[in-house]
């Protein structure tokens, strides 16, 4: 997906646009509703084929691997040496993803209010990534897609995600507002300055944490 930058130069002075960098599951839409069910399924068979494991013991290895980590691929690649677009492919197959996707009404409109550059960070591969905000109807407003394969396999929380990201938006961590739902990740952008927003029902608040809001309709309401 091509942006367009916001940048303005005034004489020999650039004046760098606000960047706001959305997660998207669990963040732009739910997807703890049908998707993470789905995707858990998936995982723990792909893991008892390859692994030749009983399903216990796959969806052990699995939460462990996601808690470690941040994400259950990267603990496949690492320890048991996985082609990570073998199991993305084999474990993001949604035939039935449009009523699968739960969204706020007035999501896109919320998101126009906000100024500044606008960014999706996840963990997911590009192909679903592509598919829900299209389904949203919101992709158009996002410069870029960041996905899991943008990372290099390095997922959030990794620092070398973050990195390859602000190294391609051309900003520095100062520059951005993280909007998540994983408090790791959130720790991560605030080492690198960023504000942090969490997007969360618990009222859980960690110092790391600039706002905490239940929607991100909500994000036109907060000053940070």
């Amino acid at each position: 997906m091509v942006g367009v930058s916001l940048e303005r130069v005034i004489g020999n002075q650039t004046m760098s646009a606000k960047v706001w960098i959305f997660d998207l599951d669990d963040t732009l839409h739910n997807a703890s509703a049908h998707i993470f069910p789905h995707l858990n399924r998936a995982m723990t068979r792909y893991m008892m084929e390859h692994l030749e494991m009983d399903e216990p013991a796959a969806h052990a290895l699995r939460q462990h691997y996601w808690n470690v980590y941040g994400a259950t691929l990267k603990g496949l690649t690492r320890h048991h040496g996985v082609d990570p677009h073998h199991f993305l492919q084999n474990t993001h197959q949604f035939a039935e993803l449009p009523a699968m996707v739960v969204a706020a009404k007035n999501l896109r409109y919320s998101l126009q209010r906000l100024r500044g550059r606008k960014v999706v960070f996840t963990n997911a591969p590009i192909a679903y990534a592509s598919r829900v905000l299209d389904l949203i109807g919101i992709q158009d407003i996002f410069e870029t897609v960041f996905s899991i394969e943008s990372t290099r396999f390095h997922p959030k929380p990794s620092l070398r995600g973050f990195s390859g990201l602000l190294k391609l938006l051309g900003v520095n961590g100062g520059n951005c507002i993280m909007v998540e739902d994983s408090l790791p990740a959130l720790r991560t952008a605030k080492r690198l300055g960023m504000k942090t927003v969490y997007v969360t029902k618990t009222l859980n608040k960690p110092n790391y944490v600039d706002a905490r809001i239940n929607s991100v309709l909500a994000l036109t309401r907060i000053k940070l």
